[in-house]
């Protein structure tokens, strides 16, 4: 079974960022960046699958020379070879751009699964899996909690809103974006770091003319700022007035 992980190369969750000088992205030569978490998990069931079914499991990343690190990662923690998109506007490009290059790349490797995490934790659009599967013609599924290979064909079970989820029957190939949580995540080993070194990272260039459905047009990092506010009067009404502030104009309480 050859199965394809995505994976984003995004800025650390924790780390101080600074708009650019156009205030349409981030200052990247300022940042630290880590393994998109949820595509980590990606990875993750990629290789379970590998261990049950046999095969390979190519990692793909698009972006600038930075995103090896995401993709000597993911060899190290046991992905057998590695796909490298490049290009420096697809560290900022929207789904569509990013999807079709990652299409581009995927299209003659002849996979029988792709997984990509359900959203980047920059972006957050979750749209780049399906825009992904729709270039390469792949029936797909979003938001799965479990994978289950039978044959020629899958059953996944995704999650859906309040709790509830849902089993869905589907055929190889396909492409499924997998939601964090669905299982347990391993770290590279000696061994994985040491081996990474002289798996292949093959190289190719980003298709050229393809137009962003989305622009960014201003982007700022939200002020800090607070608040402080006096509530008269007797107990009971002050009470009364606390509730009904924290409940209609805070938003942090439910119900009547």
């Amino acid at each position: 079974m050859k199965i394809a992980v995505c994976l984003k190369h995004v800025v650390t969750r924790d780390a101080a960022v600074r708009v650019d000088e156009a205030r349409t992205w981030i200052r990247d030569r300022d940042a630290s960046f880590e393994l998109n978490e949820p595509d980590a998990y990606a990875l993750e069931e990629a290789l379970r699958l590998k261990e049950k079914q046999g095969g390979e499991v190519i990692a793909v990343s698009a972006g600038p020379a930075r995103v090896t690190q995401a993709l000597r990662e993911a060899l190290a923690r046991g992905a057998d070879r590695a796909i490298h998109v490049n290009g420096d506007a697809l560290a900022r490009a929207d789904a569509s751009v990013v999807g079709k290059s990652l299409a581009a790349a995927l299209k003659d490797e002849g996979v029988d699964l792709v997984l990509t995490g359900l959203q980047s934790d920059d972006q957050g659009f979750a749209q780049v899996g399906v825009i992904l599967a729709e270039a390469l013609g792949l029936s797909h599924a979003t938001i799965v909690m479990e994978v289950q290979v039978d044959g020629g064909r899958l059953r996944v079970r995704r999650e859906l809103e309040g709790g509830w989820f849902q089993w869905v029957a589907m055929p190889l190939p396909a492409l499924l974006t997998i939601q964090s949580g669905i299982n347990q995540l391993r770290y590279a080993t000696l061994k994985g770091i040491m081996a990474a070194k002289k798996k292949e990272i093959r190289v190719v260039e980003a298709p050229a003319g393809l137009t962003p459905l989305v622009e960014i047009r201003s982007l700022a990092i939200p002020p800090k700022q607070k608040q402080t506010r006096l509530i008269a009067g007797a107990a009971p009404e002050a009470a009364r007035e606390l509730v009904r502030a924290l409940r209609e104009d805070a938003r942090v309480l439910e119900g009547a």
